[in-house]
């Protein structure tokens, strides 16, 4: 068996079904590629935290079985120094598969590992508006999970895309706000992913206005309401 081959065994059955191509290496893209987010953020909520790095993924969802909760007191830095390691070790499997070059960093922010790829220039491992990178951190968790039996939640990052893209949505929510403030309506966004509208949220409710995410996935956006 190759080691693309291998690599794709990975991936259990109903996440085989969608394939994302990124130069000669395929990621899968499960159902939970794209976890949804909280529908309804507002200030002083949960779901506004967390945006500054430790929890700076797509979702602050609620434990589910097989995943370690820190108030059961399960998740230690050694689990998520493991996960790192796992999640490097598949990345740069990747990586080779593909021909492309890049160094790894992995650290832990919060509750979650955190991996980097950095160095070179990977734009095809990010793709439009970060759908690729998405496709692949499902990939590496689902990966971590093979060989943990847990749930995974760390976060995969290439380039510094994810930390850019967060300073532009920050400022995105704010403009919005400002924008509902002063004319009294609500106002839908553009069409963003998971973690896009994740960041969103937070600026809005930081704000100290309300939004919500409507319609349907892939066509789901962010709509900003006035103060009540």
């Amino acid at each position: 068996m190759s080691q693309a081959e291998d690599m794709r065994s990975d991936i259990p059955g109903e996440n085989r079904s969608a394939m994302v191509s990124t130069g000669s290496a395929e990621t899968a893209v499960g159902p939970e590629a794209g976890e949804p987010e909280e529908d309804i953020v507002s200030l002083g909520s949960d779901d506004s935290e967390g945006l500054n790095g430790s929890d700076a993924d797509e979702t602050d969802e609620a434990t589910e079985p097989g995943e370690r909760s820190e108030d059961d007191g399960l998740i230690d830095l050694a689990d998520l120094e493991q996960e790192g390691e796992i999640a490097a070790d598949y990345v740069e499997g990747l990586l080779d598969i593909a021909d492309l070059d890049g160094d790894i960093d992995m650290d832990v922010e919060g509750n979650r590992a955190v991996v980097s790829v950095v160095g070179a220039t990977l734009d095809e491992l990010v793709g439009r508006r970060g759908e690729v990178l998405e496709a692949l951190q499902e990939l590496t968790r689902l990966a971590v999970h093979r060989q943990t039996g847990e749930r995974a939640k760390l976060m995969l990052d290439v380039g510094g895309y994810r930390a850019r893209r967060r300073d532009e949505l920050t400022e995105v929510g704010r403009d919005a706000a400002d924008e509902v403030k002063r004319s009294g309506t609500p106002k839908a966004l553009a069409v963003m992913t998971p973690f896009e509208r994740k960041v969103v949220h937070g600026a809005v409710a930081d704000a100290g206005l309300r939004s919500e995410s409507e319609g349907e996935e892939p066509n789901r956006r962010v709509v900003v309401y006035p103060a009540e």
